[in-house]
């Protein structure tokens, strides 16, 4: 063997066993007041929508897309089928908009104001198929309906580019990063739930999503940029971005691995594998020594963004689950987890975040970040998972 290989190897090795894997997740008592917080400022769809999957994922995870066959038992040992994802799955601002579309059935359309976004309402779709899953009152199709506007609404009415990605926005064509966490999962899952030839073709579609979100955003880097088409764009390598598309391929692939036609999509799944796996790869090559990642990924003159790092260590740790190939990104997810507990003060605040509503500033003093809330807790989630699937069998 050649001296330079054996030195690159030593070095190797040496940078995986100075990663912290002793570091733990999050106390109990963090958690919940993470979480409080979280449901105390989560107010625009996609923090509705992704507050909903994080407690999914964090406290019924036998219901999330990590865990047994789609679609789910509807019934779990516990006497509270997953109380708090269904009390916030139909509280009263959403609950007035599924009650509007039970009295117009043909009024397709999204569950909940979007703000001119189209991908982001759809974040709260798995919830709303969850919740009419799990229902008591088999006569009781509100959900059901719910679902189906908004599904309807983004197949059917949602502008699209030529080739027939969907767009982000209501107002024009315009592709964000974003979007990939927002409405694919959504679309994979109603396809697993439904079943058929209907069902395989939303898988098809999920998968597709991606596929042409990836053409349009991925540049040779590796990274996506956050913004593409329409009136404005952001082509810098925004983190949170990565970590939402990286999240949300994530979630389309073990959907499609975790229903009846996994059998017949093994090419996409592989595809998949593959996109998560270089986003992950790209993004953790700029990883900085404290475990952080910047806003601007790969950009010096950036902030360190502990949303993007906590997003992307989660991603990581349930990749590690799910194939052989997130065992690289593992040093890289125990380092982050050590920088995200770190970075929650005494009272349950992600600090030192991008402001998720400029993208290129950090929150301000005494602001905070619902989704970054949100990506601790799923870290954590991702964490404890991994750690229980590493467990001598």
């Amino acid at each position: 063997m050649a001296f330079g290989t054996l030195l690159t190897l030593f070095v190797a090795c040496s940078a995986v066993l100075a990663s912290p894997t002793a570091v733990k997740g999050f106390d109990d008592d963090t958690l919940a007041k993470v979480k409080t917080n979280l449901q105390t400022i989560a107010t625009h769809s996609w923090e509705i929508g992704t507050e909903l999957e994080t407690l999914t994922e964090l406290e019924w995870p036998e219901l999330s897309v990590f865990h047994g066959a789609i679609p789910p038992p509807a019934q779990l040992a516990s006497s509270h089928i997953a109380a708090d994802v269904i009390a916030k799955a139909t509280a009263s601002d959403i609950l007035s908009i599924i009650v509007n579309n039970i009295s117009d059935p043909t009024a397709v359309g999204p569950l909940i104001d979007g703000d001119g976004a189209v991908g982001d309402p759809a974040s709260i779709g798995v919830a709303v198929l969850l919740t009419n899953w799990t229902r008591t009152d088999p006569s009781d199709d509100k959900f059901a309906l719910a679902a189906q506007n908004q599904l309807e609404y983004l197949l059917t009415v949602a502008p699209r580019t030529d080739d027939g990605a969907i767009s982000h926005r209501e107002s024009e064509v315009q592709l964000w990063a974003d979007f990939v966490y927002m409405a694919p999962p959504f679309i994979a899952y109603y396809g697993a739930i439904q079943g058929g030839a209907n069902g395989t073709a939303l898988l098809s579609e999920a998968y597709n999503q991606c596929k042409l979100y990836r053409q349009y955003l991925r540049d040779v880097s590796g990274l996506w940029k956050h913004i593409v088409l329409g009136s404005s764009q952001d082509n810098n390598h925004w983190g949170t971005g990565n970590a939402w598309a990286a999240a949300g391929m994530l979630r389309v692939l073990e959907t499609i691995a975790r229903s009846n036609e996994a059998d017949n999509f093994r090419t996409e799944q592989e595809d998949l594998l593959d996109w998560i796996n270089e986003i992950l790869t790209a993004a953790w090559t700029y990883q900085h020594v404290n475990g952080t990642l910047y806003n601007y990924i790969d950009q010096d003159t950036s902030f360190a963004d502990s949303a993007s790092t906590a997003l992307l260590g989660a991603v990581s740790f349930r990749l590690a689950t799910v194939n052989e190939r997130g065992h690289a990104h593992i040093p890289n997810a125990y380092r982050a987890l050590q920088v995200i507990k770190a970075s929650v003060n005494e009272g349950g605040w992600l600090l030192n975040t991008v402001d998720p509503e400029t993208f290129d500033t950090p929150s301000l003093p005494g602001s905070y970040s619902p989704e970054g809330q949100a990506f601790v807790l799923l870290l954590h989630a991702a964490w404890r998972d991994f750690e229980e699937f590493s467990k001598p069998k």
